[in-house]
């Protein structure tokens, strides 16, 4: 692989690696351009084992050895800087070893992701790319067979969202539908159950649900702050919350996904014993 030592900004290949701390440049210019930023060994090793090209790599010297052992032979540009000129490109201090500009991979069918799964996730319009990666890594860790993300949900293959999933949106199933109303005859094609999480009067608590949950459930979360919508949850086949204590309303995102998947977890689990 051609090794590249850089020591200045002025090189039009690092395109991809410059000003990564403009949020709305790279809102707007991830998609249309192909690529995703693999930050750290641990992603970009996650990366290449789901399969996806880097497009390059951008590295310190003293990360070299393991990233060169990671790409193998692929034929794969890698510039090599010291911190303070990778500082000065990037607009942040690269820590965690390497950055790899990532080919997007093409997203899946949602009925053939569907079609061998059980359990799924569905994120509705999450705004905060903190709250997807953190949502991606709890569901992947308890056993998620695949994500759904609506349009209106922050990009999971956003750098931040990619970070702090610890490289999991790249581990698990994961595709775009346009709203939870759209996607309902592709559920009910493939058996799945629709369970909106929503703080209502009618709702259902998990413990209940999860006692009784059918051989597929598809589990909706909604944005942070307004909840899930009038319309996903009319769509939905139930309405289910999770109950609280000492005055609190709700969770976070990530934290009420990973609770309600272990719920149907241990119910699955028990089912299986039987």
């Amino acid at each position: 692989m051609p090794i590249i030592t850089i020591d200045s900004l002025d090189d039009a290949r690092l395109e991809d690696y410059v000003g990564l701390t403009d949020v709305a440049l790279r809102r707007r210019t991830e998609p249309e351009r192909g690529l995703y930023i693999a930050e750290s060994q641990t992603v970009l090793e996650r990366a290449l084992g789901a399969g996806h090209e880097p497009r390059s790599v951008l590295v310190a010297p003293r990360w070299l050895p393991q990233v060169e052992a990671l790409l193998g032979d692929r034929d794969v540009p890698v510039f090599v800087g010291e911190e303070p000129v990778l500082e000065q490109i990037t607009g942040f201090h690269l820590h965690r070893g390497a950055l790899a500009a990532m080919q997007r991979p093409v997203l899946p069918d949602v009925s053939a992701l569907l079609a061998h799964a059980s359990r799924v996730v569905v994120l509705d319009g999450l705004v905060d790319h903190t709250n997807v990666g953190a949502a991606f890594r709890s569901v992947a860790g308890i056993g998620a067979d695949a994500v759904l993300v609506t349009t209106a949900c922050a990009d999971p293959l956003y750098r931040r969202s990619v970070r702090v999933s610890m490289g999991t949106v790249l581990q698990v199933p994961w595709t775009r539908i346009d709203s939870v109303p759209a996607a309902m005859p592709a559920f009910r094609d493939a058996g799945f159950e629709v369970a909106a999480m929503a703080l209502r009067d009618d709702a259902v608590d998990l413990d209940a649900y999860a006692a009784e949950a059918p051989e597929r459930v598809a589990l909706v979360f909604g944005s942070e702050g307004p909840g899930l919508g009038a319309r996903a949850i009319h769509a939905a086949d139930r309405v289910v919350r999770i109950p609280m204590h000492h005055g609190v309303d709700s969770l976070n995102v990530a934290a009420s996904a990973a609770v309600a998947m272990w719920a149907l977890r241990a119910r699955a689990t028990t089912a299986e014993r039987r």
